[in-house]
């Protein structure tokens, strides 16, 4: 099936006669012949990063990302969303042969206070609950893996008892995930430009927290941005840590744009994690260097440039 056929069928299948006649109208616009070949990996966009392309419609935006040769996307915001707009997404991305990246399952709001690596138990209460939940928006957009973000250190506690807590924590938050085949994906993040005071950080102690929660939904996710910035020696880090990574995200530095805007040499990384046999997604999570369509057509070039390897 060509995909201008695909997406009028899809279309019809979900939203009203009226604006299924209007959506195969627009589909029938664009020439299937125009769709460019798929990338070598799932690099995955976000929503907004081609809004002058396509337009503010999310599934718009899905559809142009895909013709763009994008199979993945990510939105840290899903959650948030309502749940039909949740249903939209995940029948479009179907449709489209994408696979749904993360969002963010737990610690979106705790970037000032101290959740895993405390112990406190109405903290923790609050966190098994945003755990919860995030399984069923997982299930309802077809997600498996989620960002958990571990909150701020204490500076009152020595640092090994915080990371006891962490690992308990994070077995309880296991628990919840492993029945549902879902995955919670660490994320360390930098304290020198973003994030400082955060109990997470960099890969090795990732790797050493993984390593002990020993659950197979309890991973590492690499954000190659941060650990530039944090520890650089990027591609040997990944190679110890590579039993747990689930899951990248990109960003160059400085400036957390596409790639080629900054230091790092993202077509030899991309080709490494190929020929190790990645077959997960690689996240997007940056702005765009330029503003509307020549700046989104920026990042498109750039992904095809770093993804001819």
């Amino acid at each position: 099936m060509q995909r201008r056929d695909f997406l009028k069928a899809g279309g019809a299948s979900f939203i009203g006669a009226a604006t299924a006649s209007l959506a195969a109208a627009q589909t029938a616009n664009r020439n299937s012949d125009d769709a460019q070949p798929r990338f070598q990996l799932k690099y995955a966009p976000h929503f907004g990063m081609f809004r002058h392309s396509a337009d503010d419609s999310l599934t718009d935006q899905l559809r142009f990302a895909a013709d763009q040769g994008f199979t993945a996307w990510e939105d840290n915001g899903m959650k948030g969303r309502s749940v039909q707009d949740q249903e939209e997404i995940a029948r479009t991305m179907e449709q489209l042969g994408m696979t749904m990246g993360v969002f963010v399952a737990a610690g979106a709001g705790a970037f000032d206070k101290v959740t895993f690596a405390g112990n406190d138990k109405g903290a923790w209460d609050d966190v098994l609950n945003e755990i919860r939940e995030s399984v069923d928006v997982a299930k309802r957009v077809r997600a498996k893996w989620m960002t958990v973000v571990p909150g701020r250190f204490n500076e009152r506690i020595e640092w090994d008892y915080q990371t006891a807590n962490c690992i308990e924590l994070l077995k309880r938050c296991a628990e919840i995930f492993e029945p549902h085949g879902r995955v919670m994906v660490l994320e360390p993040l930098n304290w020198f430009t973003d994030h400082p005071g955060l109990f997470l950080h960099k890969i090795p102690q990732a790797y050493l927290i993984c390593r002990a929660v020993g659950s197979p939904a309890c991973k590492i996710l690499f954000d190659i941005y941060h650990q530039q910035i944090t520890e650089g020696n990027l591609i040997p880090n990944m190679d110890r840590a590579w039993e747990e990574i689930a899951y990248f995200q990109v960003g160059d530095n400085p400036g957390r744009k596409e790639p080629g805007t900054g230091e790092i040499n993202y077509r030899n990384i991309f080709r490494h994690i190929h020929r190790k046999g990645f077959d997960g997604v690689v996240g997007m999570e940056h702005g765009n260097s330029r503003a509307g369509k020549d700046g989104e057509q920026a990042v498109i070039n750039a992904y095809r440039e770093a993804d001819s390897f």
